[in-house]
């Protein structure tokens, strides 16, 4: 694992033969990860792809829904 700064990092993972990885526990322990958690995968061809927390996605589409989202 490389240490960007306190809030960052970058980590090599490989892919199996499922197509599945591994988040490493530093990065689960980071963004509070845990058994059982739904990820959203999201891609852009040209940008890469993110994994983020299923329960973010709906909190932040909610907020933009009800008005109540002002980022």
């Amino acid at each position: 694992m490389k240490k960007v700064d306190q809030d960052r990092f970058i980590i090599s993972v490989k892919v199996g033969p499922k197509g599945q990885i591994t988040i490493p526990a530093e990065a689960r322990k980071m963004f509070d990860i845990s058994v059982g958690d739904t990820l959203m995968v999201m891609g852009d061809a040209k940008r890469g792809i993110a994994l983020v927390k299923a329960d973010q996605v709906y909190q932040v589409m909610g907020g933009i829904l009800d008005g109540s989202d002002r980022n």
